[in-house]
Order: C-alpha cells, then structure tokens, then sequence
C-alpha cells in the first residue's frame, strides 16, 4: 500500500500546479519529474495529485477541463489554504522546497539572494522577492506564457502586471494573490501601470483618450488606439478578480 501523502508533499505539488499550464501536466514534463525526485514520489502520482487540484478549480470547470476525482481531505485543506493567504502559503511552498533541496532558500540558485545584505529588513525583503518570483511564474503559467493583449509569447518581453499594485494593498495576504496578475508584453504593462490604459470588469482594453489626443501617430494608432475595446485572451487559470480590476478602472486609469 502506498504511504500517504504528508503536508508537505501536497503543499510542494500544489506550488508547481501553480506554476505550470495545466493542459501540460504529464509525467514526462520536466519540472514534475524534477519535483517528483525530491519529494519521494513517482512522476505519475505527481501528476495525479495536480490532477486532483485541479478539479477544485472554477475557472477550469468553466473551460470545460477537469481534474480528477479521487481528491482528499488534504487536497482540498492546502488548496482553501492557499487561497485564502497566497502570500504565507505561497512563501512556505518554496521554503519546503528548498528545505526537499537540502538547500538555504536565500542561497538555491532559483532565487539567488545572497547579495541581500544583513539586517533586520533582510527576511521581509527576501520574502517579497520569492514571492515576487512565484507571482510571476504562476501568472506568466496561467496565461501559457502569451501576452493577454498582442499574443506576443517571449519570456523576455513578458511582465506578469499587477493590477492592484502592491504599494497600494492594506491586506498583505493578496498581494501574491495570481488572480491580482496580467501576463502583459513590457510596453503595455508600463501603459497599464501608469493608468494609459486599463482593463474593464468584463476583459476589454481600456485606452486613455486623454493621454493619446494630440498624438495621431501610427504606431500609437497601432499600439493603442486600435486595441481599444478589444478584449484581452483570458487565462487558462487565475481569471483576474473583479474587484481588482474595478479598483484599476477608478484609481489608477487616468480617462
């Protein structure tokens, strides 16, 4: 009989659920073997237990995916878990994971954060960075590595945007929340950021008419204007929050 799942195992699987497009889960993908291999389990089983994460999953359901059925008590403990405080959750998960690693978290060669220096501010700042770096994989995984806007699929020209920022959450359990993330080329999350343009509660682009009225150049007309009203390619998982967007849309959009 196989051993049960601990804690632990669960709340590392579900950190790569996070992490990589569901549709691409099988036993031969890289990062679920790799995961597999330091947690003790077979690749297959690994790929099961996301399977059983994803039937917990609304936006999933809506896209006609679903998961597996055999879920447990546990599954579904980690997943509200998550949930209801990605920042804590989120930061454990990769803290299990270097602890798997036989590894200093601040010294794994994912997160590199040796040149923090000492101090009292060093763990909050190396917190924010790892989960920084979740925020981006999971929302970057959720939109399958493409611009929500222009389908543009370089990693290096992607951003994964906040829509809230981060300087502006009272409640810091949200703030590495994926559903709080857009997968945005680096020009349109600059435009986004500083409110020249939004996106509306029911996925439409937004453009600022105020911003762009004296300029009437192509690549404007390109870039911005022509976008407007279209909307954006929804993601697989982590479908933005309303609410966030309706907070872009009032505070931060300059119309």
């Amino acid at each position: 009989m196989p051993k049960r799942w601990t804690k632990e195992q669960t709340i590392v699987v579900f950190n790569l659920y996070c992490k990589i497009p569901f549709r691409k889960a099988s036993s031969t993908h890289p990062d679920i073997i790799r995961i597999a291999k330091l947690i003790g389990r077979s690749p297959n089983s690994v790929k099961m237990k996301i399977g059983n994460f994803g039937s917990f999953d609304p936006e999933l359901k809506k896209r006609g995916i679903v998961g597996l059925s055999n879920t447990s008590k546990l599954d579904e403990e980690v997943w509200n878990e998550f949930n209801d405080n990605w920042d804590e959750l989120a930061y454990e998960s990769e803290q299990l994971i270097a602890e798997f690693s036989e590894e200093e978290l601040e010294r794994s060669s994912k997160n590199n954060l040796e040149d923090i220096p000492e101090g009292e501010e060093r763990e909050t700042i190396i917190k924010a960075r790892v989960n920084q770096n979740f925020f981006r994989q999971s929302v970057l995984s959720a939109y399958n590595l493409k611009c929500c806007i222009t389908g543009i699929q370089i990693p290096q020209l992607l951003v994964a945007s906040h829509i809230k920022p981060w300087s502006r959450w009272n409640n810091k359990t949200e703030k590495t929340n994926p559903r709080n993330g857009l997968c945005l080329n680096s020009l349109h999350d600059k435009a986004f950021d500083s409110g020249l343009i939004t996106i509306t509660p029911n996925f439409k682009i937004k453009v600022s008419k105020q911003k762009f009225a004296d300029d009437s150049s192509k690549i404007i007309n390109d870039w911005f204007r022509n976008i407007n009203g279209e909307k954006i390619e929804v993601p697989e998982r982590f479908l933005p929050e309303i609410s966030f967007l309706e907070y872009h849309n009032s505070e931060v959009f300059k119309n």
